[in-house]
Order: C-alpha cells, then structure tokens, then sequence
C-alpha cells in the first residue's frame, strides 16, 4: 500500500536502470485507488539521456513491474532498443505495457 508521505518523498528522485544508465527524475506516479497500489511512474527524460535519445519523449511512462527498487534512486530493469538479454525490458514490451 502506499501512503502520501512516500509518493510525495519519491517525487524528484534520480531513475537509473541496474546497468547504470541514467533515465531522468521521477515527476509522477499512477496509483490503482481501488487497492492503493502504485502501477507505474512517469519520468522526465533528458535529452543527452539513453531513453530520451530512444524514445523522443520528454516523459515516459514505466510500468511498477520494470521498477526494481525505490530507495535514495529508483532503480529500473535495464530498457534496450534491440532483443533483451535475460533480465532487460524492451522499448516494445515498455509501450504496450503502458
């Protein structure tokens, strides 16, 4: 379950995948009501970023099931444009998922 207090401390907070790749700041979360479950975030991408150059998007919207932690950063599964290895995501399966 989540609480204000922690969607209002996770805001701003730097994204990185666990390949260390930086993604941009967190500036929003969807959050199911019905059971207060967080079902993604939206990050602000950078331009000079390896997800602001992939997708061309100012903001991404990362389903909570790619998210791997939440912590002083929030760490994501690593998001690639090609065929993933075991343990990435695909900018294809990151697009339908939303």
């Amino acid at each position: 379950m989540v609480s204000v207090r922690e969607v209002m401390d996770t805001l701003e907070k730097d994204v990185f995948t666990n390949k260390g790749y930086y993604l941009g700041k967190l500036k929003d979360m969807e959050i199911d009501l019905s059971t207060f479950r967080l079902r993604s975030i939206v990050v602000e991408t950078a331009s000079n970023t390896e997800m602001g150059r992939l997708l061309g998007a100012k903001k991404v919207i990362i389903p909570y099931s790619v998210v791997q932690a939440i912590g002083d950063v929030i760490i994501t599964k690593h998001i690639v444009a090609s065929t993933p290895q075991e343990g990435e995501v695909s900018k294809e399966e990151v697009q339908k998922s939303v």
